[in-house]
């Protein structure tokens, strides 16, 4: 008999168990050890402090994003800046990076690694650009490169934090002189409008991912609106349903009791050749008069 009912209420089971496995799967997340992530409501930054391991969050009105909390490296082509001595100097470096804030590393760059890369060229080849002017050829090539380093990891740090990132090195691998002084120049024009046509680019894309995120929050903001609205007057409907079937079966219970009686017998023998075996007596075929006694 048991078995009989643990068979009978299988499919329920099963479909139950579905259910939550996939309210599971899509309510929780995971963020690994060399990770950072975010944690958004309908947009909105709520959380950026979250810990590796498993965490809950709202279908629909929560969304995550995740990132490489790493040590990244930005290794540049090398760069020609000019000496106290007006003498241009090819520069070879290369600068470690990770993530410090990571909500303002989303707000700032959106979360994307080379638009970093971009921003951090920057502050690098300026910083280097000062760097290098106050020297003489030797002392860039001798004396004074450790110091540059140092100097160099402090300012770009200082100046990567509003980024939300931190400066972990700074590493020059090699200071040669170029072939000519004209090639000199022009490669230092280029240079200048190359890093000018990069910082448009940067801060146009930086424009448009605003744009976009805010397009985003505003949509998901009006769509959760609407499903909020609609619930709400779902659940009234059938609030008022309910009331209004409470209070007419109250008043004619046996007229109810036959009605849906009669809407199980329809029901049951829909078809010509359906066939149901009961005893007389069932209290089913009672308004037959064959079942046994109304009350």
């Amino acid at each position: 008999m048991q078995m009989q009912k643990l068979q009978k209420f299988m499919p329920v089971i099963v479909i139950v168990a579905l259910l939550a496995l996939v309210f599971f799967y899509t309510a929780t997340y995971t963020v690994g050890q060399a990770q950072k992530a975010i944690k958004f409501r309908l947009g909105e930054i709520v959380a950026t402090n979250i810990t590796p391991g498993l965490h809950f969050k709202w279908p629909l009105i929560n969304g995550v994003k995740k990132f490489d909390a790493r040590v990244h490296t930005l290794d540049q082509e090398p760069q020609r800046f000019m000496t106290v001595e007006k003498k241009n100097v090819i520069v070879d470096a290369f600068l470690k990076w990770r993530i410090a804030d990571v909500g303002e590393y989303y707000v700032t760059v959106a979360g994307d690694p080379e638009r970093a890369n971009l921003r951090l060229a920057e502050i690098l080849r300026d910083a280097m650009r000062d760097q290098f002017g106050e020297r003489t050829i030797d002392e860039v090539v001798s004396s004074d490169r450790v110091e540059i380093m140092n100097i160099l990891q402090r300012k770009t740090d200082k100046a990567a934090r509003s980024l939300g990132i931190e400066v972990v090195d700074v590493r020059i691998k090699r200071v040669d002189l170029p072939e000519g002084v004209t090639e000199s120049v022009y490669q230092r024009m280029r240079a200048e409008r190359e890093r000018a046509a990069r910082q448009f680019r940067a801060e146009g894309k930086e424009a448009a991912e605003r744009i976009k995120a805010e397009a985003d929050r505003r949509k998901r903001v009006i769509l959760a609106n609407a499903q909020r609205e609609a619930a709400i007057i779902r659940g009234q409907g059938d609030s008022r349903a309910a009331e209004i079937y409470a209070e007419v079966y109250s008043r004619h219970p046996e007229f109810y009791s036959f009605y849906r009686s009669l809407i199980a017998y329809r029901n049951s023998f829909n078809r010509k050749d359906d066939l149901l075996v009961l005893s007389p007596d069932a209290k089913f075929l009672r308004y037959f008069g064959l079942g046994e006694k109304k009350p």
